[in-house]
């Protein structure tokens, strides 16, 4: 998987994804068990790639690197790398990435009728009431993410 950097700003890094490479990795079908151990490698030979099981909708997907703790709770850190979806519609609860009065931010949206909540994950951040006087647009959809440990 190639990333092209596509912009930065103080809070994600954004980079389109190319998904005309092809890489195929073995694959645990029936799962990994997190209790007793288990033989796995009479399972290895099935193989998955990554760009058709995480890119549903290659022209419209790029990739997000996360800078802050705002979404700490929902298990997104600084480094993250964020799988967004533009053709997906916004819906309550989803987490979104979003331009609102010249930034980008990465909240869990809450669509009222008349009001937008962008909700923090972090106890030390406070909700973001979003109105008619705000320039906003939800840029898009958070599929996945991706992390090191």
């Amino acid at each position: 998987m190639q990333l092209r950097k596509l912009y930065t700003t103080n809070t994600i890094t954004f980079f389109k994804a190319d998904v005309t490479t092809k890489l195929k990795l073995p694959f645990v079908i029936n799962g990994i068990s997190a209790g007793f151990p288990s033989p796995a490698n009479d399972f290895l030979d099935i193989n998955i790639d990554l760009n058709k099981y995480l890119i549903k909708n290659p022209s419209t997907t790029f990739y997000g690197r996360v800078k802050g703790n705002s979404m700490m709770d929902a298990g997104i850190h600084e480094g993250d790398l964020l799988i967004i979806d533009k053709s997906l519609e916004p819906k309550t609860n989803k987490i979104a990435v979003c331009f609102i009065d010249g930034e980008f931010t990465v909240k869990r949206i809450n669509i009222e009728k008349d009001v937008i909540w962008l909700m923090a994950e972090n106890k030390d951040y406070k909700p973001i009431k979003v109105t008619k006087d705000n320039d906003f647009i939800i840029w898009g959809i958070v599929t996945n993410v991706i992390k090191q440990l």
